[in-house]
């Protein structure tokens, strides 16, 4: 219905009949208004590439070109915008949505030139009269965003109901908390350069979007075959390096890969991933070790139609995953749905069977065209100090191990952890968790050479420990585990002054007159595990090449010096499942084009 203001408001206009005519008198040099979108300037040093302006420009008026100037690095595409203003409307959608907000509009709005070619620039490259302009056209107001800056919380279980728990800790989205996150993803792509198995992530997070978590499961199989294991305990590198991040809080990758697994039901893995196309051929291969890298390897060689066996020492798969990974963080029962999955191809493992004692290497060569080693490091390291033969000062990892299989430990009242590492932060939760379970309260001390600004353990893994009763007291070096009538009675340290020489070697030192004692009664070392090569011997071990730091050296395939043979895993690029993961896909490429060439 018309209302009379509407007919009435166009004879308003009449009112600048009295007024006076503005003139400008040099048209050429007038001024723009300081907000006036103008020609655009984009600040090199912040851009970080992730073509944001370029996707949102109906125009298609920016594109993104290399710059020889700019180094790709994690978290920089190297890429920066190019502006051509034969297509530009100054709409200014592509400041708006500027993640790092490098790319502003000046107010300068005067182009001469002949060249039709001088109107596409990459701006903050070539340079421009109007590059120390300060006025022109920014984001509007700090509140003023296309995105949700925070992210959408996890939901966890509180400090006092997990605290004698071993209960997973983090509950999963929901589908409304899932398809919320996901909507904040830019799409720029600088998490999949980033991560070691460069995941499809832009892609599985836009199938969140639309509904269809199936096509989800199918782009996380294409480079990862543990979506379940890896959306709970993944390091999550990509997350460091979001473009939301830098103003806000990066999006949830983790937690979104999880739930795309969780959705999917493991009775449905075989229609969805089309599990039945599989031609299996005559080639046989042997893999040590069921962790990640070695499941990883197993699955993609098995698509590819080999047949496979895993020869794994212990009573049930995962490796560290299972046996060095408190359940809080994995579940085991997750850990089985990956698995499972990967039997269910035709993959097979012998359980309880030690390479190196139970069957040989040679043998194995014997009876398989190719072997990969995937064997972890499973052995604790110790400080060696003056008391740490101790019955009472143990190694972190076999203690993880006795937990995980429901064995009986020594849980003192008192109990000092030497570590500032992810497992050092597991024995410290585990412990006072089955502390609270025998005493009623924790009393957990966990100490590192490093200082808390570079402690190696994952922040959250800081933050929960401590909000589990446990303290972290971090800088301090261990010298001597003090020992009365044969018991331990504490811990001697001394302020760490530093970690590494000027040359980033392990060169600690530290200060003797800042010296102090943790009370306890039991020590856990922590502080790195090591690899077992036990299995590698004679003329064998004798052709294969280490390097000075005692790793295994190996091609881009992760072959070794000794063509049949292929390493991967925590005992190349670890301890990290995820880099575990990639080794094993690159590894089984590796191990086909071996095959197909010996054929």
């Amino acid at each position: 219905m018309i209302k009379l203001k509407d007919i009435l408001s166009p004879f308003t206009a009449w009112n600048n009949v009295f007024k006076a005519p503005v003139t400008i008198k040099d048209p050429l040099n007038r001024e723009a208004a300081p907000r006036y979108r103008g020609f655009h300037f984009n600040d090199i040093e912040k851009c970080i590439g992730c073509g944001a302006c370029s996707m949102i420009c109906e125009n298609e008026a920016i594109d993104m070109v290399e710059v020889a100037t700019v180094e790709t690095t994690d978290g920089d595409s190297g890429l920066r915008p190019r502006v051509d203003y034969g297509r530009c409307c100054w709409c200014a959608l592509c400041v708006d949505v500027c993640s790092t907000e490098s790319l502003t509009m000046t107010n300068e709005f005067k182009w001469v030139s002949e060249d039709p070619e001088d109107f596409r620039y990459i701006p903050g490259i070539d340079e421009k009269p109007w590059d120390n302009r300060t006025e022109g056209w920014k984001k509007p107001a700090p509140n003023y965003e296309f995105n949700q800056l925070e992210r959408v919380n996890m939901e966890m279980l509180g400090p006092e109901e997990r605290s004698d728990s071993f209960v997973e800790i983090v509950q999963g989205y929901s589908k409304e908390q899932a398809e919320k996150e996901a909507d904040r993803c830019i799409d720029c792509g600088l998490c999949v350069a980033t991560c070691p198995a460069h995941m499809g992530i832009p892609e599985y997070i836009k199938t969140v979007r639309n509904e269809n978590l199936e096509e989800g499961l199918r782009i996380m199989y294409e480079t990862n075959p543990l979506p379940e294991i890896c959306g709970r305990i993944c390091t999550h590198k990509c997350e460091t390096v979001c473009a939301m991040g830098h103003r806000g809080e990066p999006l949830s990758i983790r937690w979104l890969k999880r739930y795309i697994a969780d959705q999917n039901p493991a009775e449905e893995y075989q229609r969805i991933l089309h599990s039945n196309d599989i031609d299996t051929n005559d080639k046989k291969v042997a893999i040590i070790g069921s962790g990640a890298s070695g499941l990883s390897t197993a699955y993609y060689l098995r698509v590819l139609g080999y047949q496979v066996k895993i020869f794994e020492e212990f009573e049930a798969a995962g490796g560290m995953m299972r046996y060095g990974i408190p359940s809080y963080r994995l579940p085991y029962d997750q850990i089985d749905k990956d698995v499972n999955y990967i039997l269910s191809l035709g993959v097979e493992i012998q359980y309880n069977t030690k390479v190196g004692k139970d069957i040989t290497l040679e043998e194995l060569h014997e009876e398989y065209d190719a072997v990969f080693s995937g064997t972890g490091m499973h052995a604790g390291r110790s400080t060696k100090i003056p008391g740490s033969d101790h019955k009472h000062n143990y190694m972190a990892a076999g203690l993880l191990n006795k937990i995980t299989k429901g064995e009986e430990i020594h849980v003192a009242k008192e109990i000092i952890v030497i570590g500032g590492g992810n497992v050092a932060m597991d024995i410290t939760r585990s412990l006072a968790r089955l502390q609270n379970q025998k005493y009623g309260e924790i009393n957990i001390l966990t100490t590192s050479l490093e200082s808390e600004d570079i402690m190696p353990a994952d922040r959250e893994e800081v933050v929960e420990a401590r909000e589990e009763g446990a303290t972290i007291d971090p800088g301090w070096g261990p010298q001597e585990i003090i020992i009365e009538d044969d018991e331990i009675k504490g811990l001697r340290v001394q302020r760490c002054t530093r970690v590494f020489d000027e040359e980033g070697r392990f060169n600690p030192k530290f200060d003797e007159k800042d010296e102090k004692i943790f009370k306890g009664d039991m020590v856990v070392e922590a502080i790195g595990q090591g690899a077992d090569f036990s299995y590698l011997k004679g003329e064998l071990k004798d052709q294969l090449a280490f390097n000075q730091r005692g790793r295994l050296e190996v091609n881009e395939y992760f072959q070794s010096s000794i063509p049949w043979l292929f390493f991967g895993g925590d005992i190349i690029q670890g301890p990290d499942v995820i880099h575990g993961i990639a080794n094993g896909h690159k590894a089984a490429r590796g191990i086909d084009k071996y095959l197909q060439a010996n054929t």
